[in-house]
């Protein structure tokens, strides 16, 4: 009897975390390198016992990553950083190392290359990297190797994946990867400039208001559903 109101819910906890995803695509769509999310559902079927048909609900299966680049921007700072292709960048959180496609590097106090949480930035050797002090003129050439009329002081960490979709978001730009990447070979970094969000505001506003107006319909389905079974046992109860 109260079947229909376990399938409507189910669809409205997964409209729920879409409407999340959504949220925070939005919520990110100035953040450099962020890309975009999506929610995967699938079709759960439940064997009730006593019941010849089975239960179909909804499940919200999991994630996917939105892998189309977003816009490369001219920032003059020589600490910014762009990868052109599928490359990511290493930090070293107190996870492990993680990637991501940020490259809004800065210097913090001890002289480490860190990104804009903070974070220290590996290097193609798994370590960080540290500028010396005083250092105004720094290059960074398109294979990641950081030099300053002194010389070389590093490279950056550039690697790629098989699968971009076996990366898993963290927040805050972040990915952790089941497997460490292969060394980039169809990547390449722009000194200077900025990869933007993959984020189409129009786009997101659009699944929006689509995902307000199927919630807004299964509650209406569900309250009429509950007048239904009221009205039924109030006629039961009457004989």
């Amino acid at each position: 009897m109260e079947n229909s109101i376990y399938v409507g819910l189910s669809r409205q906890v997964a409209l729920q975390k879409q409407m999340d995803t959504i949220s925070n695509n939005l919520a990110n769509m100035t953040t450099p390198g962020y890309r975009g999310q999506n929610i995967v559902f699938l079709e759960y079927v439940e064997d009730l016992k006593g019941n010849p048909d089975p239960l179909s609900m909804v499940l919200d299966y999991g994630q996917y990553q939105i892998t189309d680049p977003g816009p490369l921007k001219q920032t003059g700072n020589t600490l910014d950083v762009a990868v052109n292709g599928p490359g990511y960048f290493g930090i070293q959180t107190p996870e492990g190392v993680m990637y991501t496609r940020a490259g809004n590097f800065q210097v913090n106090v001890n002289g480490e290359l860190v990104n804009g949480r903070g974070l220290p930035v590996v290097d193609a050797g798994g370590g960080t990297i540290t500028i010396p002090n005083g250092e105004t003129q720094i290059d960074i050439s398109e294979s990641g190797f950081i030099s300053t009329p002194n010389g070389q002081i590093g490279q950056l960490m550039m690697v790629e994946f098989e699968n971009v979709q076996d990366l898993e978001a963290q927040g805050n730009g972040l990915y952790k990867a089941p497997a460490p990447g292969t060394p980039a070979v169809e990547s390449r970094m722009m000194q200077g400039m900025l990869e933007g969000s993959n984020i189409n505001p129009i786009t997101e506003m659009t699944r929006m208001i689509e995902v307000s107006r199927n919630f807004q319909s299964t509650q209406r389905m569900l309250m009429a559903e509950h007048e239904r079974q009221r009205g039924m046992i109030q006629k039961m109860t009457q004989r």
